[in-house]
């Protein structure tokens, strides 16, 4: 793909705006508080759009469209249930503890409310969480850079982890939101044109469903699926999921969806996970706090349109044809290329005289049974494709470069995370492409920013002041959170390696999520509501609940996947799950099972630690309610939920 001169220079300029907020607002940064906190005095509708970009990051628009062109407008699900109540829940219940307590972290509130050892064991999960969701925004970002402008993977990791590290480095929080906010811009101006192109194209919405009716009935013909759905498969949000994992392509049944992602993987998130709470914590008062995820709901709710509609678009082109669009396959890695082409060499029989032989993902299939010869790949290959490659050397030998592109073309597997690329390149001309691939830039670098600016307040408060070196100045731990912020970046840098290996990203991501997250919750759950929960129960809930997650993913796998310690069942395969969606909402339910359980035994069993008296202001029960005497009643977030859920409710409604 050819870039224009003004691609680069959009691009470009907006790297070199970014890092000049960081500079801008470094003489800001005096103390601890600023730097890690942004002293809690932005407005709350920064707050609110940071709240959002900060989610607003590769896994949403590279994700997003993965998951619509791989699953259909169930992936909505993750918005308007798996966002929406969970967003309200912590703007109505949740913040008043958060903000009102003090807590520069979710894991200290925790140390709050139960003891040390319960926040030293969220805060190593949480920094590993972190680091790894900022290596999938990495990953995403470097493949990006690779295929289009050919840089070395390595190269591009590195030139990437540099200009994000720059501006978080400089400007600290403060520098990540107000950037956030600016990149929230960015990728809908940059989205709504593609998206409006590719609706324009296939002939509308109404054509749209039309294509997505055929991709349903032969899912086959274009690689998302291996058997045939329901003609509403793809169009439908609830009626597939409702008739069973077998009715619908991400595999789930009303359970797994509403239990596994609607309250354990949403509310966890949303409520627990301090990448998105620390925005809201950021704020110059406690109604700003409590508004913050309110402003974020709204457009959330529509951001469908914008992350989810391109997957489906691309899917409904593909089975169409229209304008010889494909949806893009996963590239062989040049590593792999040699064995391979020598493989084909090999065959001096026609491989017409042995039958089809399939070429199965992860195993050495034999190309043809009277040769020893053997093709390894990781990637899924076209029988027929191989077949007729194999002939034509047998009868001629063909070069190397041949070989190798009908080697690439045989490859069946989609690569999901490479649509809205592949969309990009159809529609763009130069400048709106500029356009475009800034606002990618800007999810990747909002994603990355956001999880490295959280692994650093949470190492700097959680781990080093309270465990490593105590009673230091700020100064001091500012000069810490710096120099972690660095070792986070090379970290992500590590977990970008692990990421490749996932085709989807919102597979990868809600995988995570389930390991920490999901018990968190529940922890989290029995803390605020229930004051009979002891510290021990909490401890020992959320290393269950955890463990649980690490036990369900050594015995379990995917449909199609190889067993290993990254796709799961590298201790056997106990239960086998259509989707990677599918497995990672029943992982997260086992992990919150088992550590709700786990925490409320123990408790009933010990001893409380705490008083009422001390548990004011961190039980809901036992807390004060809020009470703005300048709020007026239409502002209020109980209020303002209720419409935001009866919205919900209507869209839920409406594409049933």
């Amino acid at each position: 793909m050819h870039l224009h001169l003004i691609d680069y220079a959009i691009m470009l300029i907006y790297v070199g705006f970014v890092v000049g907020i960081g500079f801008a607002l470094s003489r800001y940064m005096r103390t601890g508080a600023d730097f890690f906190l942004s002293g809690r005095s932005i407005p709350s509708w920064v707050c609110g759009l940071a709240f959002l970009s900060a989610n607003l990051g590769a896994l949403e628009l590279v994700g997003m469209a993965a998951s619509g062109a791989k699953y259909g407008i169930a992936t909505c699900h993750f918005y308007w249930l798996g966002a929406i109540p969970a967003m309200i829940f912590l703007a109505v219940f949740m913040m008043p503890f958060y903000y009102g307590s003090k807590a520069r972290s979710v894991p200290e509130y925790l140390k709050m409310r139960f003891d040390e050892r319960t926040r030293a064991f969220n805060s190593c999960t949480f920094a590993v969480m972190t680091v790894f969701a900022s290596g999938i925004s990495l990953n995403l970002l470097a493949q990006l850079l690779e295929s289009l402008l050919g840089w070395n993977y390595l190269a591009s990791l590195l030139v990437c982890s540099a200009v994000v590290l720059v501006y978080v480095l400089k400007g600290g929080l403060t520098s990540a939101m107000y950037t956030e906010v600016l990149q929230f811009f960015m990728i809908v101006l940059g989205f709504a044109p593609v998206v409006w192109l590719g609706l324009k194209d296939i002939g509308g919405w109404s054509a749209m469903k039309d294509a997505l009716r055929g991709v349903a009935l032969d899912p086959q013909k274009v690689g998302v699926n291996t058997h045939a759905f329901a003609p509403d498969a793809w169009t439908s949000a609830w009626k597939p999921v409702i008739a069973g994992p077998a009715a619908n392509p991400m595999g789930v049944d009303v359970f797994a969806m509403v239990f596994g992602l609607g309250f354990v993987l949403s509310f966890g998130y949303w409520c627990t996970n301090f990448l998105v709470v620390q925005r809201a914590m950021a704020a110059k008062d406690m109604a700003s706090a409590r508004r913050t995820p309110i402003i974020a709901a709204l457009p959330k709710m529509l951001f469908p349109a914008l992350v989810i509609l391109p997957g489906m678009i691309a899917v409904g082109l593909a089975f169409t044809g229209k304008g010889g669009y494909e949806l893009p396959k996963v590239q062989i890695a040049d590593g792999d290329f040699p064995a391979a082409v020598q493989a084909v060499k090999n065959v001096s029989t026609p491989y017409a005289s042995f039958g089809h032989t399939e070429v199965l993902s992860g195993q050495a299939a034999e190309l043809a049974a009277k040769s020893p010869s053997v093709i390894q790949l990781p990637q899924k290959l076209d029988p027929d494709k191989i077949e007729a490659l194999l002939k034509d050397e047998s009868a001629s030998p063909l070069p190397d470069d041949q070989i190798k592109a009908r080697l690439q073309d045989a490859v069946t597997d989609v690569d999901y995370n490479g649509i809205i690329l592949s969309l990009l390149k159809k529609y763009c001309p130069p400048g709106l492409m500029g356009l475009a691939l800034t606002a990618l830039l800007a999810s990747f670098m909002s994603g990355m920013a956001g999880n490295v600016t959280a692994f650093n307040t949470v190492w700097t408060y959680d781990l080093y002041q309270a465990y490593i070196a105590p009673n230091k100045s700020d100064a001091h731990y500012v000069f810490m959170g710096k120099m972690v912020t660095v070792v986070g970046i090379v970290l992500s840098i590590g977990c970008a390696y692990v990421a490749r290996e996932f085709p989807n990203a919102m597979d990868i991501v809600q995988l995570v999520f389930g390991f920490v997250n999901a018990p968190l919750f529940a922890t989290f759950l029995l803390g605020m509501f229930w004051a009979r929960a002891t510290s021990h129960g909490a401890f020992f809930g959320l290393v269950g609940g955890t463990l649980t997650s690490a036990l369900f993913h050594l015995f379990t796998m995917a449909t199609g996947n190889t067993p290993g310690w990254i796709k799961g069942a590298a201790l056997g395969t106990m239960w086998t799950f259509p989707s990677d969606m599918a497995r990672n909402f029943w992982l997260a339910s086992f992990a919150f099972t088992t550590c709700f359980l786990l925490t409320a035994f123990i408790s009933l069993a010990t001893r409380r630690t705490k008083s009422d008296e001390e548990l004011k202001g961190l039980v809901y029960s036992l807390t004060d309610k809020v009470d703005d005497p300048h709020q007026t009643w239409y502002s209020s977030p109980p209020l303002l939920g209720a419409v935001l859920l009866v919205f919900c409710l209507l869209l839920n409604l409406y594409f049933w």
